[in-house]
């Protein structure tokens, strides 16, 4: 039977954005500190490892981190939901790692959870 492993990896970036459609303080143009977790699912490799923790690392930070860093929400999503977010994250990493779960956290109280 094959030992089945989840890797967790933590990564955080700092963006601008404004909600559009909807009405309240988050309309405005405001900022947050994300903290987005990869988590990756699969079984040990003949090298007794899911996945080497430098690789995912370079694979996120090219693909997710320096697009997102320091960089306005806005001019990227037409609506930078946190959902929409996480969703956008997710189609990045899919073909690359073998995802189980995104969590992206926009402060310490708020965040969300996507399984593809």
């Amino acid at each position: 039977m094959k030992k089945i492993f989840t890797l967790n990896v933590k990564f955080d970036f700092a963006a601008s954005h404004f909600l559009t459609d909807y009405h309240g303080k988050c309309e405005n143009l405001h900022g947050h500190n994300y903290i987005l977790i990869v988590s990756i699912k699969n079984a040990l490799k003949k090298d007794v490892m899911v996945i080497n923790f430098k690789q995912i690392k370079k694979i996120v930070n090219k693909k997710v981190i320096e697009k997102l860093d320091h960089k306005h929400l806005n001019d990227i999503f037409e609506n930078p939901s946190l959902e929409n977010v996480t969703s956008w994250i997710w189609e990045q990493l899919k073909s690359e790692l073998p995802l189980k779960k995104l969590t992206l956290y926009e402060n310490e109280r708020c965040f969300c959870e996507f399984e593809g």
